[in-house]
């Protein structure tokens, strides 16, 4: 009873107004509370609070319904290095806003989060989502590029061109929708060359934290090192990069269906751009 209590909650508590135009959501987060990292480090993480945030915030002042998934139905973690008002343009009052209202949402309450299954998902129809969206921080790096269930929900949203919005660290999760990710990352980790088939993104412009961004925020990792980046990994499967032309600003691009935001400062506008997306509902 208690589970379907918390999946009547994902799908309905977050409507903030019924109306013919309201459109249903699908925000997809790691399980991970860390990423590995070379040498056999070990990096705390979780999603940032303004990469979700933002965007939701957004959809649900709109009236739309969001509905928050991870692979396995676990909260998801919370990165505490983001709960910075530098994040939220120096704004105190907005990074307040923004935490009271993850705090009211309980999606990282392990015993109250509303959050389900990639598997619960799938059982409720994939048809019954307009639009997908998966925030960054690290953790993606972690779970979600090698997520079969990610990766099939993916398919679908491509084969149906239904918009498939990420950002930050986030479209490290379209790696999912390889035939074999996992072999793939492992080529990336070994430094050997990287190659991909079959790619559903082959050939799509893109963009992810960049580079250059990895190597001036690597002070985060308290002396660890990546095993790959992230704009590697995309490169290598197959997609055509795009950057900002200044580190840290908002830089987004899309690209049919797909839409992706480089870094934090881009969660807003990746948000403005699923909003203008969204299709009306009967």
């Amino acid at each position: 009873m208690r589970a379907l209590s918390r999946i009547a909650l994902a799908m309905t508590v977050f409507t903030t107004a019924l109306h013919a135009q309201a459109s249903n959501v699908l925000v997809v987060l790691s399980d991970a509370d860390h990423l590995d990292l070379k040498d056999n480090k070990v990096f705390s993480t979780g999603f940032y609070l303004n990469e979700l945030m933002q965007p939701v915030k957004l959809l649900l002042d709109a009236g739309h319904s969001v509905t928050f998934a991870t692979p396995t139905g676990k909260a998801p973690t919370l990165d505490k290095s983001s709960t910075d008002a530098a994040y939220f343009n120096n704004d105190a009052a907005a990074l307040q806003v923004h935490k009271v209202l993850l705090e009211r949402l309980k999606i990282t309450s392990p015993g109250e989060s509303p959050v389900i299954s990639l598997s619960r998902v799938e059982q409720i129809g994939y048809e019954q989502f307009d639009a997908v969206y998966v925030p960054g921080g690290h953790a993606p790096m972690q779970d979600l590029l090698h997520s079969a269930e990610l990766g099939k929900l993916l398919k679908h949203f491509h084969a149906n061109q239904k918009t498939t919005a990420l950002v930050c660290h986030g479209p490290i999760a379209l790696l999912s929708t390889l035939s074999d990710p996992t072999s793939f990352t492992q080529q990336l980790e070994n430094g050997n060359p990287a190659t991909a088939t079959g790619w559903t993104y082959a050939g799509y412009q893109f963009t992810v934290i960049s580079n250059q961004e990895e190597e001036l925020a690597k002070g985060l990792l308290n002396g660890g090192a990546m095993k790959f980046y992230p704009q590697t990994a995309l490169q290598h499967a197959g997609g055509t990069y795009s950057s900002n032309t200044s580190p840290w600003t908002s830089h987004v691009v899309i690209d049919r269906e797909l839409v992706t935001g480089q870094n934090p400062a881009s969660a807003l506008d990746v948000g403005k751009a699923i909003l203008k997306r969204l299709p009306a509902r009967p």
